[in-house]
């Protein structure tokens, strides 16, 4: 989507994506190497009763399916930040997660002519349509 397609008040969706326990352990071995991320036998004894994703694994999959649904071929080129961020619920592996991203604002910059801001919010429903991320992105555009 191009910038001027976005509106405040617009949603998008897209997935679902479906989470594999490999692909936990495969992230969290890189990028979070916790034991309740890596290792499903001392995870089934602990609080979660068995694996859960790294909730930035949770936010990379978010990422991924706002890039398909909305920022592919835009004008998209950075982020200054995340204003807001809760893992409401643990990902396991066999859950199915879809992206619902709400526009809450998109403008022009008061002081770049040429930049877009566009501020969403991002959440993350698994299977059951329970919410597992809730997120206030700021995403930055270069306008011609």
């Amino acid at each position: 989507m191009k910038f001027a397609d976005f509106f405040a008040g617009q949603v998008i969706e897209a997935g679902p994506h479906a989470i594999t326990e490999d692909e936990v352990v495969g992230f969290a071995r890189q990028w979070d190497p916790q034991w309740f991320h890596t290792d499903a036998q001392a995870a089934a004894d602990g609080v979660f009763g068995g694996l859960i994703a790294s909730g930035w694994h949770t936010c990379s999959i978010a990422m991924r399916l706002a890039v398909q649904a909305a920022l592919e071929g835009s004008e998209s080129f950075a982020s200054p930040g995340i204003d807001h961020i809760r893992w409401a619920r643990p990902v396991r592996p066999g859950d199915a997660l879809r992206l619902r991203a709400e526009v809450i604002e998109a403008r022009r910059s008061d002081t770049r002519a040429r930049l877009g801001i566009l501020r969403w919010r991002w959440q993350l429903f698994n299977q059951h349509q329970a919410e597992v991320l809730d997120a206030m992105v700021t995403s930055l555009f270069r306008l011609r």
